[in-house]
């Protein structure tokens, strides 16, 4: 551990920004960034998780879906904590600060059957999907244009992998069973 004790700002403040964003509009934002950060990551590690323990005829398509969505999931994250540092905001940080600022529920430690591992991932699907769409109209509303393009682009590929799991979900398969 670091011995270095001077904070450069603390957790949960806002500091002046760059960009010209009122302080009391990029308080807002970067509250609703931040929990779209801490989301996302409870996503990932659950992506990540099924990602690792899928098995059975479907595996490989499955696996590899798994991985890309997991992938594009710590890359909006990241873009998440990029933005809401831009404008002045500190990104939440840590496994236990990340999943109680999440708005979404992670499954526990338990392994279960594909379908309802994926079933479990479009929940959280969904709840990110509602999020975004209310934090694109609060960026908009707040003047901060370039957040709300970003969310918007973040919402189209949360919206595409949900759309791909849905389809995982469809009874429509070649596997058949004995």
């Amino acid at each position: 551990m670091s011995t270095q004790k001077d904070i450069r700002q603390q957790a949960g403040t806002v500091d002046e920004n760059p960009l010209r964003l009122e302080q009391g509009k990029a308080e807002q934002v970067v509250e609703a960034l931040n929990t779209d950060l801490a989301a996302t990551y409870v996503l990932y590690h659950q992506l990540k998780k099924h990602h690792w323990n899928v098995e059975g005829a479907e595996f490989r398509d499955v696996h590899v879906f798994l991985g890309e969505a997991a992938g594009r999931a710590e890359a909006a994250a990241d873009e998440l904590a990029e933005r809401l540092q831009a404008i002045g905001g500190a990104p939440v940080a840590g496994g236990k600060n990340l999943e109680a600022h999440a708005p979404v529920e992670p499954e526990d430690d338990d392994v279960y059957d594909i379908r309802t591992s994926l079933e479990n991932d479009l929940e959280i699907y969904g709840d990110i999907i509602e999020s975004l769409r209310d934090h694109v109209d609060l960026a908009t509303n707040l003047g901060d244009h370039a957040t709300a393009e970003i969310l918007r682009q973040i919402l189209v590929e949360v919206e595409e992998d949900a759309h791909h799991l849905d389809h995982y979900l469809e009874d429509d398969t070649l596997v058949v069973s004995e």
